[in-house]
């Protein structure tokens, strides 16, 4: 719908999110956040670091589907923009063509996120990166 024009990108977030709180496990519930299919719904990230002596917390929890949505709306991307993309990921240490990810490519790559957990420990901070 945000892809359409239909609603705007606060619309959908609110969309979002209350399809999260619909569908979100009771606090007790101990197993991870799947969907009906057993398919991930998040991907997750958190960090638990110290900077400058002082804890730091993060924890970000996107749902699959607005990565979903964003692999279609970079679909609408003009060339010079994707182009730019690139540029900025490559100088970043990250040589990724973001119009390799095709709609129809999508589910096979949500396939191999399930899989996916990393986790990197360090004297000064812990990263996990998983899928639930």
């Amino acid at each position: 719908m945000l892809a359409e024009g239909k609603i705007t990108a606060e619309e959908a977030e609110r969309l979002l999110s209350a399809l999260e709180r619909n569908d979100a496990p009771p606090a007790s519930d101990p197993r991870p956040t799947m969907g009906s299919n057993g398919a991930p719904k998040y991907l997750r990230v958190t960090v638990d670091a110290q900077e400058e002596g002082s804890p730091v917390k993060v924890n970000i929890r996107v749902p699959m589907a607005l990565l979903r949505a964003g692999v279609r709306l970079s679909s609408l991307l003009p060339p010079e923009a994707r182009a730019q993309v690139n540029e900025e990921l490559a100088k970043n240490g990250v040589p990724f063509d973001i119009g390799a990810i095709k709609p129809e490519n999508l589910e096979e790559l949500v396939t191999h996120l399930n899989d996916l957990q990393v986790d990197v420990d360090s004297h000064d901070a812990k990263v996990r990166v998983f899928c639930e």
